[in-house]
């Protein structure tokens, strides 16, 4: 970046050009490290190891706790020493008035009876207290007599340490400083049985119950794995929810721990995968992407993402399938688009729009491959937007109207296969709708026309989205969103219900992860709140397919692949190679950027534009309150044909993004009560708080005939 001054003068400031993106540790990957090297990271990690021998710091501060330990142990031991005097008075005085026999005679109540052996007893000890003090002196003289002063001295030496060590402060005896212990250490690998007790601590098992061992626990990367078979009482899920309790009680990071069900033929409900790290799995410097080794990618194979805590590698499946990517700035999420993004461009096959509505440099390079390209965040590109919906949605209706007339060895479904999609007489590519900032165009309120109804452009991008996303990509059309504000107004519940692939990096709260990921994730133990900030590009990922952790697995930690802008700018380049040879270059790159053909009307029709203004219209005109209106809106579907009898506060209250004591109040204004219900989780029946549906309908209907009666009243009073 260089200095551009200005000639007016020496005293101008000088103007630097400002740049705009996300910023992603760049650190290039580290060479094999050597033996000393290895031996070090060893040694600094192994528990077994004290702190003052692994750092310079502890070290220091060990050898001066070791030179006032020297000072100060004349005093110490003197004072153990007095102590010790008083301890054995104690106990000498304790024995020889039998304190022992006669609290156990007072304890039977039969004191009376053994008064006489306890007298007998009493007189025989201060006997033997009597031989014992004439005894000492005497064999003192002799000693001394016989070898001197010497035995005097060892003799006093030998007393001092029995009465020091006697004196010694001793856990819960008065005065004693505390002490912290040492730290707790990774040690069931070495141990099964401190693996059960970890599970106990965390309170995942009951003291009398223990593990079965499926595999012993074995190296796995850089870590340990081991499987085990819960209790029968027990369930997998709960161990994944709790998953930061049992990472406490074996002394590690939760990121360090990775706890999976094991499902399928080899598994069951109470079967659980646990895999540890050595140290933090995603403290090591990333790996680039390995789409710079191929020269062109097969879009109907999953796309390389990235790479797990045990470095397995976690290809994402694109076809038939569509993606939401959520995270805060500057935490990956424009790379984890483009990782997305970048098997589709080395695919000559596929058609891309892309429409940056961030307006930065981050996809620049991808305007040389695709067939549709903006960079902007004014209304006047969320209006081109609106157009493109538009083409994309007729595109799709007309190739489910050519898949009709197709023979059932071309389309055995009403699915695009690799056949048809590469098919140029057929005209049904893979096609990608990459929306970087997705959140721009959904809050627009710009007002736009659909056949006679005014809506806002916001509104009509979330239906033409929402369409999309449930009928486009069984036609070969993809959707991959992204936005830095993943709450419940900004991405509508409708659209995010049917977006199959999920990819939350950090977030604020766990509320943020839940609209990317799903309802409930964070009670199952998904939640990217906890992902760590210098974790950039780590991500929890929800795929809509198989992956190389399993077929069943529900989410999983991620780590994508890095991807600066000059391997972007690379692949791209490689892209629009391969499109010039296959001869798909088309739209803008290929300099035939024509405004879309559109047929707004069928469009509109197609995806039922005008009964949702009409809908709103009517609710308008009736004067429905908020929230009130807002639920009903939300509950259209279920009002009318009564789908769902019960609805929880917390999915309303997600939705609207309300908080749940106002939504209370608010909701009790208009006669609706919460009440209590069970409804099934995939952990069960759960007994939660929500909303009759029927209550709903009925106030909805009551305050709508009010405002009926109330219009009807109007305007007879000004006839």
């Amino acid at each position: 970046m260089t200095d551009q001054h200005s000639p007016a003068s020496d005293a101008d400031l000088p103007v630097r050009q400002v740049f705009e993106g996300e910023f992603v540790n760049a650190t290039q990957p580290q060479m094999r490290p050597s033996r000393w090297q290895r031996f070090m990271n060893t040694w600094g990690r192994s528990p077994r190891v004290p702190l003052w021998a692994k750092d310079r710091v502890h070290a220091a501060q060990a050898a001066k706790d070791l030179a006032v330990m020297v000072l100060r142990s004349p005093f110490r031991f003197l004072g153990a020493v007095a102590r010790g005097l008083v301890v054995a008075v104690r106990w000498w005085r304790s024995w020889v008035t039998v304190r022992d026999y006669r609290e156990a005679a007072e304890q039977s109540e039969k004191l009376a009876d053994k008064f006489t052996d306890i007298r007998a007893l009493t007189l025989f000890r201060w006997k033997v207290t009597g031989a014992v003090t004439a005894t000492v002196p005497t064999l003192g003289l002799v000693g001394w007599l016989l070898y001197g002063s010497r035995a005097l001295w060892v003799a006093g030496t030998v007393a001092a340490v029995a009465l020091a060590v006697l004196g010694r402060r001793k856990d819960g005896s008065p005065g004693r400083r505390a002490v912290l212990a040492g730290p707790r250490t990774l040690t069931w690998t070495m141990d099964p049985q401190v693996l059960v007790d970890a599970f106990r601590d965390a309170k995942l098992i009951g003291k009398d119950e223990t593990l079965r061992l499926v595999h012993r626990a074995t190296r796995e990367g850089e870590g340990w794995a081991v499987t085990v078979d819960l209790p029968a009482t027990r369930k997998a899920v709960d161990i994944v929810k709790n998953r930061d309790a049992l990472a406490s009680a074996l002394a590690v990071d939760e990121i360090q721990l990775s706890v999976e069900r094991v499902r399928g033929n080899g598994g069951h409900a109470g079967r659980v995968a646990l895999w540890v790290a050595d140290e933090d799995p995603y403290s090591a410097p990333p790996i680039r992407t390995p789409l710079l080794a191929v020269e062109r990618w097969d879009v109907w194979r999953p796309v390389p993402f990235g790479t797990d805590a045990r470095g397995r590698r976690i290809d994402l499946p694109m076809v038939w399938t569509s993606m939401l990517i959520g995270a805060i700035p500057r935490q990956g999420k424009t790379m984890a688009e483009r990782l997305a993004a970048a098997g589709l461009i080395l695919d000559p096959h596929v058609r891309v729009y892309v429409a940056d509505f961030k307006n930065g440099k981050d996809w620049k390079a991808a305007e040389q491959v695709a067939h549709r390209f903006m960079a902007g965040d004014d209304s006047e590109y969320v209006l081109r937007f609106v157009d493109w919906l538009v083409e994309l949605v007729a595109d799709v209706q007309a190739r489910y109207r050519r898949m009709q007339d197709l023979d059932d060895l071309t389309c055995p479904e009403s699915k695009v296969t690799p056949t048809m999609s590469r098919d140029v007489a057929l005209g049904m590519p893979i096609t990608a709708l990459i929306v970087d900032e997705v959140q721009i165009p959904l809050e627009d309120r710009t007002p736009v026309e659909v056949q006679g109804k005014k809506l806002t452009a916001g509104e009509y991008v979330g239906e033409l989205l929402m369409w999309l996303a449930k009928k486009a990509p069984a036609a070969g059309v993809i959707l991959v969103l992204a936005t830095q504000r993943p709450d419940g107004k900004t991405i509508p519940s409708g659209l995010r219900a049917v977006l199959g692939s999920r990819f939350a990096l950090r977030v604020m709260d766990w509320r943020d992860s839940n609209i990317i990921l799903g309802e409930q994730m964070n009670t199952r133990g998904y939640d990217s709140s906890r992902l760590l900030p210098s974790h950039k590009g780590v991500g929890i990922l929800r795929p809509d397919g198989e992956t190389q952790a399993g077929t069943d697995v529900l989410a999983l930690t991620v780590r994508t692949f890095y991807m600066p802008n000059e391997d972007w700018r690379e692949i791209c380049a490689q892209g629009r190679a391969l499109r010039e040879q296959e001869g798909t270059l088309s739209g803008h790159a290929a300099g035939q950027d024509a405004p879309p053909v559109l047929d707004q009307a069928a469009v509109a029709k197609a995806i039922g534009s005008a009964p949702t203004a009409t809908r709103a219209e009517h609710t308008e005109e009736t004067g429905l309150p908020e929230p009130l209106a807002s639920v009903v809106d939300y509950l259209a579907d279920d009002l009318d044909t009564g789908g769902r009898g019960f609805v929880p506060t917390a999915e309303l209250v997600a939705v609207l993004g309300m908080e749940s004591t106002a939504f209370g109040l608010d909701m009790a204004k208009y006669g609706c009560s919460p009440k209590r219900d069970r409804v099934p989780t995939d952990d069960g029946v759960r007994q939660v708080r929500g909303y009759v549906v029927a209550d709903i309908r009925a106030a909805a209907e009551r305050l709508r005939d009010a405002a009926v009666i109330d219009l009807e009243m109007i305007d007879n009073g000004d006839r």
